[in-house]
């Protein structure tokens, strides 16, 4: 520092003896500086004091100190709490976000991730709009890419994800642990990964804990109404019931409508649970609602974090699963 005025990257050029260019690649580190040369720079920076800004920083690693966003479910439920974790973790790290929309439409993603690389980006993480496997797009990207809630079908590339098994099985040992043994499921779209995943974490709960599943699970849309009929049902054919295990919050509210149609108390008489933990429906339901919560900021900022350590040079494989956990409501208090 010479007074006031910060030190400049030419003047520890000229104190080295060396050009500017050379002069950055040696604070840079690169290869193609002679260790003495590289030696004689940093004892002049040193010396003189120099400490570059940020931007010359990003200037001298090749970074732009920026990343992208690609989400293809700006407005939906999931999507949300993904991007404010998202930000969260580069916030604290200086990075910001540019944020796009893909709309689930392959073509607007390829056209945003071409906007996005336009502008520098250090690296991209894909949002999903929902839990099955997606294409993996890494393979023509010159920047580390993260693909987060929905997994790339490529187990090299890095993926966060929620552990949806985990969920069925957190689900059937808290409906045991409040005294429930005859637990039937009605859950979702069969083609979504999510529905029949957490149908198999119940399944093994139920197996280690020597119980039987009443009846096969039940799959059909993520409606009310859906719960509404199937819970219609599955009380005909199976009134023995004590709790129902729902694939998502939505139908959990139809199956609240329909065992209070036929008089059954809940929880008294049949306990009810969901997944997802939809803040709005799961504590404004009639009987506030149990749910499995996805952590879904966590799965965010662990997205972050490993496409930060990948742009570090520290790349990850496979798939990041994030466990989820039981928010207890009225829905399943335990029998007295």
């Amino acid at each position: 520092m010479t007074g006031d005025k910060p030190v400049t990257l030419a003047e520890v050029a000229a104190q080295a003896g060396v050009s500017i260019a050379t002069a950055s690649k040696a604070l840079n580190g690169r290869d193609q500086v002679r260790a003495s040369t590289k030696d004689r720079v940093l004892q002049s920076a040193r010396e003189l004091g120099f400490t570059p800004n940020a931007l010359a920083k990003g200037l001298l690693s090749g970074r732009s100190g920026t990343v992208g966003l690609v989400t293809h479910d700006l407005e939906g439920r999931f999507s949300i709490p993904i991007l404010m974790g998202v930000e969260d973790a580069f916030g604290a790290e200086k990075t910001s976000v540019f944020l796009t929309d893909a709309r689930g439409d392959a073509i607007r993603e390829r056209y945003q991730i071409e906007a996005l690389l336009g502008r520098r980006v250090d690296g991209i993480i894909v949002v999903g709009e929902q839990t099955n496997n997606r294409p993996s797009i890494s393979a023509g990207i010159p920047v580390p890419v993260v693909y987060a809630y929905a997994p790339s079908d490529n187990p090299a590339d890095c993926s966060v994800a929620f552990d949806n098994v985990g969920a069925g099985r957190l689900s059937v040992e808290h409906l045991i642990a409040c005294g429930r043994s005859r637990i039937a499921i009605i859950t979702g779209d069969p083609t979504y990964g999510a529905a029949q995943e957490r149908a198999i974490g119940a399944q093994r709960a139920l197996d280690e804990a020597g119980l039987k599943l009443v009846g096969e699970p039940t799959f059909g849309t993520w409606t009310e109404s859906w719960g509404r009929g199937a819970t219609r049902l599955l009380m005909a054919q199976h009134p023995e019931v004590d709790a129902i295990l729902c694939g998502s919050d939505l139908i959990a509210r139809g199956v609240l409508d329909a065992l209070r149609e036929r008089g059954l108390e809940v929880p008294g008489d049949v306990a009810v649970m969901g997944h997802d933990n939809w803040e709005v429906l799961a504590s404004g339901a009639r009987v506030p609602l149990t749910s499995v919560d996805m952590n879904l900021e966590q799965l965010g900022r662990r997205a972050a974090t490993r496409l930060a350590e990948a742009i570090a040079g520290n790349p990850h494989a496979g798939v990041d699963l994030i466990e989820g956990r039981v928010v207890t409501r009225k829905s399943t208090a335990p029998l007295d």
